[in-house]
């Protein structure tokens, strides 16, 4: 029987013997628990902290105590006195097993932490990143033996850290001596492992200790671009921020951008550089936030659709404009920081998540990463709702993805009134459903239109015009209240009820707001938002198809616009399918914290490569199906598909059994079917 005390690490779980008198830090080391340690066992970083929890814990069979570890020794209490160990806390490097042991790894540990500038999706990920910063003692020159500096610092990185097979960066060779002697023979040295080839690659090296280095996940939208600057060693976001795309100058939607590079000689060269230095203003903003130096930051992580990440890295994006869509690259980019003229620390590393698809791009991987379909059993429908739609549908067994062309209408183009979400969009709407009377909110007031103040509390910007949220709402609630039929035509016959309903040609329109600039929904309007979703939906039921399923388990709205939707409203409007509401949710920047995993744990890198690798790719331009979906979606929620989980939550208008209906001018006549639909019936038979 072995005596060796056990010893269990959380929030991991690994477990394992020890004899009595291993520190803490080797334990985990040898169980593949990651803790983090700059100065190699000298207890002067700070970096391996744990907690001992007291206790017995039934279920793992242990009781574990403080007095399990050894006293606190000579190196911890200078540690102490010199800096802050907080209570409670140990320093693993120094703490030696004398007893059974849960150990609990604080993965938000911070030694000199920077603020927190902005908030952020505080989601703990464990760390194992690309880049480690390793504290050694190098010997010094000795005229018996003729070893050069490089190769003394070699033997110090393999003696203390065992790092066998080191490369070196050019930018240092000549700085390496200086450095040394400098520092008296003790230099940090940052070294880079990118690849699983047992080559590790040193990038930076200082003076002395140094206790910290910083990353960037980035995600590059084509309308806005975010970015965090994060510890490579606490995991901690430091600051965050955003920026509009400046491409948008060169056109709304992307394949606007692709024609202008089409038409214009110098068209990607310019955008290439617009969207780089935009970057660059927000690197140099999130380290003014964070207190830090650009040269401090030694990795970066980009994620982006695919025109914009062929943009970003200098690729003409001409071939993603038409079919077969074809990628220049698909798989993940490893470059060097300089060579996309980032001016971060001259060794910095970049990495770009591989791209799934012609449009379906890193951006989907980062989310398909963050929200990992592939880890579970039930089957997840992640939509990231844009001008192109990204879908992704799976579970561990088998993941299927596409892209479907819902054009800009739910940005507000192509809308009447449509805006971007700005100060001034109506973002939410009801409808009463007697007197078909609208109350709305607008983005910068926390008051309802019908509520006292209402006006006063929209500052100078008034009521400016609905944004793509907004409109999901007031297309779903017309339905609702039998201002428009399930077919999408707006009840003429309803004039005479309310004066909300007003006549524009041989058609109707909703009045939404009559004070300052009136804002009507008309007819068009309405068949845009049609269009939109059936191209959405269709592409979904194709993908539900692949998978052999009638019903989702889960769905999550990624994106920023994805956070603004509700999804009952969603559902109404039959943009996605039928689920139980209480598992339909929005999960904000999901692509952010993709990039963010990507980031801190570089198995997550080999994670979402080899998860991308088997992702089943569906274009919805060659399924011959895609257009029998298009028009059944036509109809809200849908001519064909029922919505028992939504009918159970919100009463929705009688179906119609029959082809009776009204025309577009509001009068009831025999309903005839669109050439799609004729065209689509003479496919079945």
């Amino acid at each position: 029987m072995n005596d060796d005390p056990l010893v269990l690490f959380m929030p991991s779980g690994k477990r394992g013997r020890f004899p009595r008198g291993t520190t803490v830090l080797d334990a985990a080391r040898q169980l593949g628990v990651y803790v983090e340690s700059v100065c190699g066992g000298r207890a002067t970083c700070g970096r391996c902290q744990i907690e001992v929890q007291e206790g017995h814990f039934a279920k793992h069979k242990i009781s574990s105590s403080p007095d399990h570890v050894s006293p606190l020794g000579a190196k911890e209490v200078r540690y102490a006195e010199k800096r802050v160990l907080p209570p409670g806390r140990r320093l693993s490097c120094s703490a030696t097993i004398e007893g059974d042991l849960v150990v609990d790894v604080p993965q938000d540990a911070v030694i000199n932490a920077q603020i927190v500038r902005k908030d952020a999706d505080t989601r703990v990920i464990e760390r194992r990143p690309a880049v480690h910063l390793c504290y050694v003692e190098v010997e010094e020159p000795d005229m018996h033996r003729p070893l050069g500096d490089l190769d003394r610092l070699k033997t110090a990185l393999q003696r203390d850290w065992s790092f066998d097979r080191i490369e070196v960066d050019a930018h240092l060779l000549p700085q390496l001596q200086a450095i040394l002697r400098q520092g008296a023979w003790a230099v940090t040295a940052a070294l880079h492992q990118g690849a699983d080839n047992g080559i590790a690659r040193l990038i930076a090296l200082w003076p002395g200790l140094k206790n910290e280095a910083y990353g960037l996940a980035c995600d590059i939208g084509s309308t806005t671009i975010a970015m965090h600057l994060v510890s490579l060693l606490s995991g901690r976001i430091v600051a965050s921020a955003g920026a509009s795309n400046p491409q948008i100058r060169f056109g709304e939607d992307l394949m606007s951008r692709v024609s202008y590079v089409m038409m214009n000689p110098d068209g990607r060269e310019a955008m290439t550089r617009a969207v780089r230095q935009e970057i660059s203003k927000l690197v140099q903003k999130v380290a003014d936030d964070g207190s830090i130096e650009r040269s401090d930051i030694l990795d970066a992580v980009f994620v982006a659709n695919p025109i914009m990440h062929h943009l970003f890295l200098g690729i003409d994006p001409t071939e993603l404009g038409g079919a077969p869509f074809a990628l220049a690259v698909s798989g993940a980019v490893r470059l060097k920081g300089d060579d996309l003229k980032l001016n971060l620390n001259p060794g910095a590393r970049t990495y770009l998540l591989p791209c799934i698809a012609g449009h379906v791009g890193a951006d989907a991987a980062a989310v398909t990463l963050s929200e990992g379909p592939h880890r579970q059993d039930e089957m997840m429908l992640i939509v990231d709702v844009g001008t192109n739609a990204e879908i992704v549908l799976g579970n561990r067994n088998r993941v299927v993805a596409a892209s479907s062309p819902t054009g800009p209408a739910f940005e507000g183009a192509e809308i009447s009134s449509g805006q971007r979400a700005a100060p001034g969009a109506i973002e939410r709407v009801r409808i009463d459903r007697h007197t078909l009377t609208p109350r709305f909110r607008v983005i910068g007031s926390e008051l309802w239109s019908d509520e006292p103040g209402f006006p006063a509390s929209l500052g100078q910007t008034g009521v400016t015009g609905i944004c793509g949220s907004g409109i999901i709402e007031v297309v779903a609630e017309m339905y609702l209240a039998g201002i428009i039929s399930e077919d999408g035509v707006v009840n003429g016959a309803l004039a005479d009820r309310s004066s909300r309903i007003v006549a524009e040609g041989r058609t109707f329109s909703y009045v939404l707001c009559e004070t300052g600039p009136r804002i009507t929904v008309t007819q068009n309007d309405v068949r845009a938002i049609q269009l939109a979703k059936a191209a959405l939906y269709a592409g979904i039921r194709l993908l539900m198809e692949k998978q052999g399923v009638k019903t989702v388990d889960t769905i999550r709205f990624a994106g920023a616009f994805g956070s603004f939707i509700d999804p009952q409203y969603a559902m109404v409007l039959g943009l996605i399918p039928d689920c139980d509401l209480a598992r339909v949710s929005a999960v904000g920047n999901a692509a952010g914290t993709g990039a963010r995993m990507a980031l801190l744990n570089r198995n997550h890198r080999r994670e979402i490569e080899e998860t991308v690798g088997r992702i089943e790719k569906i274009e919805t331009a060659l399924e011959p199906k895609f257009q029998e979906h298009f028009v059944h979606a036509m109809a809200l929620p849908n001519k064909v598909d029922p919505f028992p989980k939504l009918a159970e939550q919100v009463q929705l208008p009688p179906r119609l059994m029959s082809d009776a209906t009204t025309d577009e001018t509001g009068h009831a006549r025999p309903r005839r079917r669109s050439r799609e639909e004729r065209a689509a019936r003479r496919r079945q038979h």
